[in-house]
């Protein structure tokens, strides 16, 4: 067998210091997740735009797969004003759903949050400044956006250490799998398992999600945050 990486991914950088010191504690309160990185090599610290880049980001990546979630990303960024809510709120679906490649639910709700960020209703400038629970309710307002899609966005572009999403499959897949489960956990269960973890339940995920990409091989590039675009002007600050 050959031996773990000994750095992360190409342009994945190995995260903040707090969060390494995150995973040291982790792994001395749960020894189980000692295995991932001994397994997988280090943890890559994937990261997005805050803003309105990254939420339309992470609403491409609503019910499927990374990769699929990847390569629509690259067609409805290439979309002249698409970044932009003014310009994207005008697009009618030949747009969004045959150039860019969404589904018409997803396009609506690219529009719901462009038009959110236009009147006001949603102010992603005051996010730094809410608690978790508050920042979550905030973003789920939107229509389409919904709990999964603010979590992620808040552990991914707001670099939240203590948010699990506990809706999200591959990470019930990975839970049971490195805890030897019967059954997967369904959310409920998997919020209740979580709180082992805090205050570091967001670096818990990121671990569990490099465990489930190590045992099923999946790649992480459509993440690279090198191909990552800066939100636009206008449409949310980019973290400090």
């Amino acid at each position: 067998m050959s031996p773990p990486p000994a750095s992360p991914p190409p342009n994945f950088p190995a995260g903040p210091a707090w969060a390494r010191q995150a995973v040291a504690a982790l792994v001395a309160a749960d020894p189980d997740l000692a295995a991932i990185e001994a397994a997988a090599g280090p943890l890559p610290w994937r990261s997005r735009p805050a803003g309105f880049g990254g939420l339309l980001r992470t609403i491409c990546g609503q019910q499927i797969s990374n990769q699929a979630a990847g390569a629509i990303w690259r067609r409805l960024s290439a979309i002249p004003g698409a970044l932009d809510p003014a310009g994207l709120v005008a697009m009618e679906d030949d747009v969004l759903c045959g150039v860019g490649g969404l589904s018409r639910p997803k396009a609506a709700h690219a529009r719901a949050l462009a038009a959110a960020c236009l009147d006001g209703s949603l102010r992603l400038d005051r996010l730094g400044a809410m608690a978790d629970e508050e920042a979550v309710a905030h973003l789920s307002a939107v229509r389409g956006l919904g709990r999964w899609t603010s979590e992620v966005h808040l552990l991914f572009a707001h670099d939240r250490p203590d948010i699990f999403p506990s809706g999200d499959i591959a990470l019930a897949a990975s839970v049971a799998q490195l805890k030897r489960l019967q059954v997967r956990p369904a959310p409920k269960e998997l919020a209740r398992i979580a709180l082992a973890w805090a205050p570091w339940r967001g670096v818990a995920a990121r671990l569990f999600w490099h465990h489930w990409r190590h045992v099923t091989g999946r790649p992480i590039i459509e993440d690279d945050p090198a191909a990552a675009l800066p939100a636009p002007a206008g449409g949310g600050t980019l973290p400090a």
